[in-house]
């Protein structure tokens, strides 16, 4: 792989190397676009009216269980549309020369990082010092990561 290289007196990342990250975006993004519309689709299967919902037979138990589903779809698929929009700004970046650099320090974010975390905006570093930030809601297995979840 290419070397960085500085730009106007900032470090930057070679041609070569944006070209791996741009990849490496793009089919997260794919895959964060089928996880959202498989959310979606079953998310409206549940939202659907069909002859399920009128049978006799079903339980109050049951009925929580389909409530607390579909929460958990919509929260799913919430936080896949602030991922894709996040590898979809991050796509940005790569266009406009400032990936990969971190918007606190201005240093280069270590390519370990962008390689697990491909839109990060921060070096460990710099997100360590931010203030500690409150827990997010229960996060469920099917969530996809955000950067702050990661490293």
């Amino acid at each position: 792989m290419g070397t960085s290289i500085a730009y106007a007196g900032k470090p930057r990342y070679s041609a070569e190397e944006l070209q791996e990250f741009e990849a490496l975006i793009h089919a997260k993004l794919a895959k964060a676009e089928e996880t959202l519309q498989l959310d979606k689709d079953s998310l409206l299967r549940l939202s659907g009216n069909d002859t399920d919902d009128t049978y006799m037979g079903q339980s109050g138990l049951e009925d929580g269980s389909v409530a607390m589903e579909r929460e958990d779809l919509s929260r799913s698929v919430e936080r896949q549309q602030k991922f894709i929009g996040q590898l979809q700004a991050a796509l940005g970046r790569i266009r406009t020369g400032e990936y990969g650099i971190c918007r606190s320090t201005g240093k280069l974010i270590p390519k370990e990082r962008l390689r697990l975390v491909p839109h990060a905006t921060l070096t460990v570093e710099a997100k360590n010092q931010r203030p500690e930030q409150l827990p997010s809601p229960v996060a469920t297995t099917q969530d996809s990561p955000l950067e702050e979840d990661l490293l």
